[in-house]
């Protein structure tokens, strides 16, 4: 099988040719520019080919014919079994006439060769840039229906793909690529693009705002993003199906992004500041057009300007950060289908795109001071380390245990249900892991004083300690004024006894240089959940002591980090049935947040939501606290907490879904 590829040695074109020369037998002609050689000599050795199977035409797309010498052209005639036309240009900064030439010109002369070489079929490689700025879905059937073209950009993707709609005299296949990031696994781009633009404003938030500070992001535009890994399989794919010719295909993911959901996910790689609330970009349209145009008059262009150039952003770009339209790809979707090729989620690589970009693609990585260095891995921070976890044979304890011990940690599991204990040390084996189990109930300061003594017997220190051993109570204050032991024993558990096992461990941390305790408290404490006045006291009672003790012995080498968990799936909410319904994190999820702590030994460790729940508690007290009411009222005590049988509830109200959606992991 031979192929022909004009841009083959650009972002796109590189991965399609690996692919092409994966096929047996595969023979991959390549359009290269004078002088651009050594490209291909790159992608050969790269690729461990051999000259006979990656061949450069030297030519050039802004001549006729590409430039194709003549005999190259008699060569090439009855050759090519597939003929793709990658090459284009994409640079919001050229100016028309250049896009024009490239784009559209460049098209017609490719359409050209191929019909001079009697090429079998013809696959253009468009953009969904041709649908223009179309307002709703645009299926892959469409093409006239085409939106506003009044960029060049959008124009001459639009023009070109006519030209071979109108022109083409050998069967033809479009595709139509959306927002084109890089690799999934690696990250390799090789230009900064689309949603890259966004990656130095979001770097400069993260070097000036600490990344706990909750920021609103706007519900603008759509953003379709694929990685280059995704569209080279499907072009390699849908091209050597029988059927296609003449039809269409978006290369799109199945949802599109608004801009504030983009800047969030890229946030959450970079350590930036999140944007887990967002304004509809509606809101604006309702405010008054003079007062618009008053904000605008008063906001000279040469600030914007100037503004966005520091930040590396085109000026050009802002007319596409509304960008209306949608992306039917289900003919794109049958083509695929058994496959197994299918676009990720975002969230699911953008940390490889992050990292590629900061060490490739930054401008100013030579000039940034490198302050951050990699941090070490997991087992590197756990290997060989005496770490206690206290609650550890079920739930968040467990799931802990169990990623430690992989990581080589020595782990004392500690709790008070002696089959659970040798359960977990099972479990614990069966992974390879080293553990201990010690049996104790935590809210016995006695039984604490004892577990302390036998565990520097067996082994003479803790390194990390893990207070995740706990108890809720969901119950109003009302319901509470006879039932004065709920207070009395959540803080017998959750603050005495994490208290004098940190106390009784911390001589000894002292003495060697280093230690670490991280304490599982609660998002309650960030929220003052209503209903958890026993339990968050207790947890911020907790909390209050690790600030002290931190600001006291950091030169010691002792490290403190505070966990305030959302709402987690685990045996403690079990009694309150309402929480099936109500979204929640699983142990796993929990348990990296620990292991994180571990690695990053931070101060504190919250979701985005909890840190944003305290800034109002500060910022707008009666406003939080009406709000905290409200979810206060639409929910009620459970049956067990006035004293009866608590039963699963079929199902929640609209409100209460609705609500627990709105605040994901706050206890109600």
């Amino acid at each position: 099988m031979n192929y022909f590829v004009t841009g083959a040695t650009g972002f796109i074109g590189r991965f399609l040719v690996a692919r092409l020369l994966k096929r047996e037998g595969a023979r991959v002609f390549a359009l290269v520019r004078p002088g651009s050689e050594y490209k291909l000599d790159a992608m050969r050795r790269r690729l461990c080919v051999e000259e006979s199977r990656l061949v450069p035409i030297t030519g050039d797309l802004t001549k006729k014919l590409l430039g194709v010498s003549k005999r190259d052209q008699d060569d090439l005639v009855g050759q090519i079994d597939h003929f793709f036309h990658l090459a284009a240009i994409y640079d919001l900064s050229a100016d028309e006439n250049t896009q024009r030439y490239i784009n559209i010109e460049g098209t017609r002369q490719t359409l050209k060769l191929a019909e001079k070489v009697n090429a079998k079929a013809f696959h253009h490689v468009s953009s969904v840039a041709a649908a223009g700025l179309y307002e709703g879905t645009f299926s892959e059937d469409m093409f006239e229906e085409a939106g506003e073209l009044n960029d060049p950009y959008l124009l001459t993707k639009h023009e070109s793909e006519a030209l071979v709609r109108q022109e083409s005299r050998i069967p033809w296949r479009i595709y139509r690529p959306s927002l084109v990031v890089g690799h999934s696994q690696t990250g390799e781009m090789d230009k900064i693009d689309g949603p890259y633009y966004f990656f130095k404003l979001i770097q400069k938030l993260k070097d000036f705002l600490p990344n706990w500070i909750p920021l609103i992001g706007v519900e603008s535009g759509h953003f379709n993003i694929v990685p280059v890994d995704f569209v080279a399989d499907a072009l390699d794919h849908i091209a050597h199906q029988e059927e296609g010719n003449g039809q269409c295909f978006h290369l799109t993911a199945d949802r599109s992004y608004n801009l504030g959901e983009v800047m969030d996910i890229i946030a959450s790689a970079a350590q930036a500041p999140r944007m887990p609330v967002r304004i509809d970009q509606r809101m604006f349209d309702a405010v008054p057009g003079f007062v618009r145009r008053g904000v605008s008059a008063m906001t000279p262009r040469l600030l914007i300007n100037q503004a966005m150039e520091n930040l590396d952003i085109p000026p050009s770009l802002i007319k596409f950060l509304t960008f209306p339209t949608e992306y039917d790809n289900r003919r794109a979707a049958a083509a695929l289908e058994g496959s197994g090729i299918e676009v990720p989620e975002l969230e699911s690589y953008v940390q490889q795109l992050w990292d590629f970009w900061e060490n490739h693609l930054d401008p100013d990585r030579d000039e940034r001071e490198d302050e951050l260095q990699p941090l070490p891995s997991l087992p590197e921070r756990a290997e060989d380390k005496i770490v206690m976890i206290t609650g550890a044979t079920s739930g968040i304890g467990k799931a802990s245990a169990l990623k430690l011990a992989r990581a080589g940690a020595t782990v004392l599991v500690v709790a008070r249900t002696p089959e659970k204990l040798e359960e977990t040390l099972h479990e614990i084996k069966q992974v390879g892991g080293n553990a201990r189990a010690y049996r104790c109930d935590v809210s016995n300061l006695e039984a604490v004083d004892e577990l302390v003594e036998q565990v520097l017997a067996d082994y003479g220190r803790v390194d990390i300690l893990v207070n995740n051993a706990g108890h809720s109570i969901r119950r109003s204050v009302v319901h509470s004024f006879q039932r004065f032991h709920d207070f009395e024993r959540t803080m017998q558990l959750n603050y005495f006894g994490s208290l004098r096992l940190i106390m009784r461990l911390m001589p000894g941390m002292i003495e060697r240089g280093f230690g670490h305790v991280i304490n599982i408290s609660s998002i309650g404490v960030l929220t003052n959940a209503p209903r958890f006045s026993a339990y968050v006291a207790s947890k911020a009672a907790l909390d209050s002591f690790t600030r002290c003790a931190a600001s006291e012995m950091a030169h010691l080498g002792i490290h403190f980090t505070t966990i305030n968990m959302p709402l987690v799936r685990t045996p403690m909410i079990a009694p309150t049935k309402l929480y099936n319904h109500v979204p929640t994190i699983s142990p796993n999820q929990a348990a990296d947040m620990i292991c994180d702590a571990i690695v990053r030994r931070p101060k504190r460790i919250a979701t985005s939501l909890g840190i944003m729940g305290q800034v109002m508690h500060f910022l707008t007290p009666k406003v939080t606290e009406t709000i905290m009411n409200t979810g206060y009222k639409i929910f009620s005590d459970s049956a067990a907490a006035m004293g009866g049988k608590e039963k699963t509830p079929k199902k929640i109200s609209r409100e209460q879904a609705a609500f627990s959606r709105l605040f994901k992991g706050i206890h109600w």
